[in-house]
């Protein structure tokens, strides 16, 4: 497809993120973006605003990849454009960064490097660092799963909540009743969870985190953008309204609205700058009203399923790409602070299942000011089948929330 741009971007995904990187594109310079995915996913498919979605089973296989990549780069390259790589999902961005150096031959991205990836994806290294850049983080213990040592929980605090520390290798090991998160009361469940895990073949460690009480109201969000030279250009910070309730989802953010909090938000980009973080990334915090601290749980090396609300205020996320990798633009910093809904539930799932008063206050001012968006119903995104599938997929958005409490 033709267009005036010295760019075209190839989106490494399919899923909601993909999506939102694709009409961030559209939006902000009327492009299609080309789409490489493993196989297709309701929120890409059908849709009208991307020029090809190219699929490739073999796309998730770390022997693969950078020569789908590569084949991907001959294919699309074309005189005076240049190919602008953005992954979608942990584990594409793993190994865009893992292959950068060839890659590099063939795109541009920003990426952190493959060594500061490894420290903060690994949550022990991750935590140790937070406690030296004063970040606070929730009461943690590790278990490795390669050890046939039992957990000792003898100053443990019940409820706690036990994920994976590798969450790509989780997901490889597949078993009944697998959680994203689970949440225990006693040292037999914590057993019993644990014994499941090791069986199902997954030897790394495991995270046993104290439960910081409160909803998905408790639950805080940051996005920052960080260009190729590590300078901030972008701090945002959001309070959760609602998270998927099913249990292989819990974490994926549904409802958002913008807040500002500049000495926390300051505290997040200094980190990253110590630390010599390049790129897009996406905190997830929660607040604790016991000692009243926001504690940040981890940090994703992208942006996340829920950061459009960066673009719906007029801070596309595709322009922070474009000016640093392709115009090589400075810009000042934004700490952002306007008000904004984010949502991809309908309005009667933030009416009924979201508890918390104020929140509830704040929802009804931004709808009636008009001040919400939901990413999916993309105005520019004309095919009608795409549209029923959604207009379904809203009503069981209501049934899902009605079976499932967390």
């Amino acid at each position: 497809m033709e267009t005036k741009h010295p760019f075209l971007p190839i989106i490494v995904g399919t899923d909601m993120n993909a999506y939102n990187m694709a009409i961030s594109f559209h939006e902000a310079y009327g492009i299609k973006p080309i789409l490489i995915g493993k196989e297709p996913l309701s929120f890409t498919e059908m849709s009208s605003i991307t020029e090809t979605i190219e699929f490739d089973k073999k796309l998730s296989e770390p022997e693969h990849f950078a020569d789908i990549l590569i084949g991907m780069a001959e294919k699309y390259r074309a005189p005076g454009k240049t190919l602008l790589l953005v992954g979608t999902n942990d584990l594409y961005v793993r190994l865009i960064i893992e292959n950068a150096k060839v890659l590099r031959e063939h795109y541009v991205f920003n990426y952190p490097t493959e060594e500061l990836m490894n420290k903060l994806q690994m949550k022990a290294n991750f935590y140790e660092l937070c406690k030296e850049h004063g970040i606070d983080t929730p009461t943690t213990y590790f278990y490795d799963c390669s050890q046939d040592v039992p957990f000792d929980d003898s100053d443990m605090m019940y409820p706690v909540v036990v994920k994976p520390s590798n969450g790509i290798e989780y997901s490889r090991n597949k078993f009944e009743g697998q959680e994203k998160v689970f949440k225990v009361d006693s040292p037999k469940a914590l057993f019993e969870v644990i014994q499941k895990i090791k069986a199902s073949g997954y030897r790394d460690e495991l995270i046993i985190q104290d439960f910081i009480p409160g909803d998905d109201t408790y639950m805080w969000d940051s996005v920052i953008y960080a260009n190729s030279k590590g300078q901030t250009q972008l701090v945002t910070f959001a309070q959760v309204v609602l998270q998927e309730h099913t249990v292989t989802a819990i974490g994926n953010y549904t409802a958002l609205i913008t807040r500002f909090d500049k000495e926390m938000m300051q505290k997040l980009q200094h980190f990253l700058e110590a630390v010599g973080y390049t790129g897009f990334a996406n905190f997830d915090l929660k607040y604790d009203s016991r000692d009243k601290k926001f504690k940040v749980f981890e940090v994703n090396i992208r942006q996340g399923r829920s950061s459009y609300y960066v673009t719906a205020l007029g801070h596309n996320m595709a322009e922070y790409l474009v000016d640093d990798l392709i115009y090589k633009t400075d810009k000042p910093i934004t700490y952002l602070n306007e008000d904004f809904l984010f949502t991809v539930v309908p309005k009667v799932v933030l009416r009924n299942f979201v508890q918390n008063q104020a929140v509830q206050k704040d929802i009804k001012r931004l709808i009636k000011e008009k001040k919400w968006g939901n990413p999916l119903f993309y105005k520019k995104d004309t095919h009608m089948k795409r549209k029923l599938y959604l207009f379904a997929r809203q009503v069981n958005y209501y049934k899902k929330y009605k079976n499932n409490q967390w």
